[in-house]
This record gives structure tokens, C-alpha cells and sequence, in this order.
């Protein structure tokens, strides 16, 4: 396992890159901006791009999944279905992608990314579909805004 971190967007969105180096999979996790530069660090990893998944739906962990998918169209977009809207109406919320890329996950799913299993967890609070994703076994939680430093 391997995980690489970015900050992005104006206001430095951690984004994560999660690997299995040895299945040559990975997940990326909140890329909140700058596709430019998470397709970089997809590529600079030597790992296949599995999923793209979403700690909750705020614009500055959503904003580059468009983007990334004209890079990455087969890639599936898992979120809470509570973070997603359906129509664009200035929600704070993650707009849904068409359903060949749209996934909703919640309490208990777990997804396998080669050899590691990431367990949701719900977590609402920052927002009603917050989640943190466990990874089994590996003493490493992606908790989003779950937690701010200094709030």
C-alpha cells in the first residue's frame, strides 16, 4: 500500500492517491481541484485508476471529477447519495455524473482495491452524506472534513 497526498484548490483540499502497488490499482480520494496536476500524480504512480471516491459532496473535494472523468470515462464516482443532487440548482453538493459513472455508497459497503478493502463509515455532520473510508487492516482512515484542524 502506498498513499500519496496532494493539497489543492484554493483553499488546499487534501486529495489522496491509495495504492496497491502490487495489484498496480489505485484509488484517488477528494480531488477537490487542479485536474491537471491528479492526473500527474495518477500517472507518476504506475497504478491503474479503480475509482474515484468522494468523503462528501462540498465543491472543493468534488470540483475536479468532471475533468477527470474526460481522462477517466469507464472510472466509477462513489459518494453518499444524500452529498449528490440530481439538477444544478448553486447547491454546495456534488452534482451527479451520468449513471455509466455515478455509484453511492453508505454505512458498512466496502470496496476492494486489489489486496485492501476500504470500509464506509457514515459520518454526517460537515454534511448530511459525510463519510470516512477505512482502509481494513492498514490503520488508515480518510476522514474528509470530518475533523478541521483548529475547529
Amino acid at each position: 500500500m502506498h498513499i500519496t497526498s496532494l493539497q489543492v484548490g484554493p483553499i488546499m483540499t487534501n486529495c489522496y492517491l491509495l495504492c496497491d502497488e502490487a495489484a498496480k490499482v489505485c484509488a484517488l480520494i477528494d480531488p477537490g481541484d487542479d485536474a491537471p496536476q491528479v492526473e500527474r500524480m495518477v500517472a507518476q504512480s504506475g497504478c491503474t485508476l479503480q475509482y474515484i471516491l468522494l468523503t462528501h459532496g462540498h465543491f472543493d473535494h468534488t470540483s475536479a471529477v468532471r475533468p477527470l472523468l474526460e481522462k477517466y470515462p469507464d472510472v466509477p464516482v462513489y459518494i453518499h447519495e444524500k452529498d449528490a443532487v440530481d439538477t444544478d440548482r448553486g447547491e454546495l453538493l456534488f452534482r451527479r455524473v451520468g449513471p455509466e459513472n455515478q455509484r453511492f455508497y453508505k454505512e458498512g459497503d466496502t470496496l476492494s482495491l486489489g489486496g485492501l478493502t476500504l470500509r464506509v463509515l457514515e459520518t454526517p455532520g460537515h454534511s448530511e452524506g459525510s463519510v470516512c473510508l477505512l482502509v481494513e487492516g492498514q490503520g488508515v482512515l480518510f476522514a474528509g472534513d470530518t475533523l478541521f484542524r483548529c475547529s
